[in-house]
């Protein structure tokens, strides 16, 4: 899967998705310091679904409309660690294949979908 990792994920979260085949951006490495915005145009233009922790997100595409057609996941769930989130995140993206087109946000008892324009 081609993924855009936030700064915000965690590096054993990256190397994890990494190990397991997928083609991760990690914007740590390749934009540091980049505003959301830019995070989102990046991910769009490379195809790539949006893993983060910031909720900014949500008001960039629904409120202020802006393009995110491979989908973003807003994940809210507990971090107790960062090998933790590693294995909880891979254990999400598993689960279903249909992340591409929707803003998808997970806890940690649900995972709720919405369609983006």
């Amino acid at each position: 899967m081609r993924l855009c990792a936030n700064e915000n994920i965690p590096d054993a979260c990256v190397a994890a998705l990494r190990a397991h085949g997928h083609d991760v951006n990690w914007i740590r490495e390749t934009m540091a310091g980049a505003t959301d915005e830019q995070v989102m145009d990046r991910a769009a233009k490379e195809s790539r679904l949006l893993l983060t922790f910031d909720k900014d997100f949500g008001e960039l595409v629904f409120h202020r409309g802006k393009t995110a057609a491979n989908g973003v996941i807003l994940f809210r769930i507990s971090q107790p660690s960062a090998a933790a989130v590693a294995e909880t995140v891979l254990r999400i993206l598993a689960l279903r294949d249909d992340w591409t087109g929707q803003f998808s946000v997970v806890d940690d008892r649900t995972i709720r979908m919405r369609p983006l324009r």
